[in-house]
């Protein structure tokens, strides 16, 4: 995993650099980090993270259970899932 690190306002060294690369893996560990913008000014530093897009499944209530699929239902849960009756959004 490659992450973009951009500095701007000034100069930091590589090992700070990579301090706050490796900071930010371990504290978004669940997130999937693409860019990192360092901004010095003066004796700060201000960080910017930028993360990609998780995709989202869907999760619905079916006959008592939560499920993102069906795959795992056998023919009868199958069957009560196709009889339900659906409600349209008004």
């Amino acid at each position: 995993m490659v992450i973009d690190v951009n500095v701007s306002g000034g100069d930091i060294s590589g090992e700070e650099i990579n301090y706050y690369v490796e900071s930010a893996k371990s504290r978004f560990a669940d997130k999937c980090l693409t860019a990192i913008d360092l901004d010095v000014d003066g004796e700060y530093i201000n960080v910017a993270y930028h993360f990609s897009d998780q995709p989202f499944q869907r999760i619905r209530r079916i006959t008592g259970y939560l499920v993102g699929t069906l795959d795992r239902f056998n023919n009868a849960k199958r069957c009560e899932e196709h009889d339900r009756v659906k409600h349209e959004m008004m």
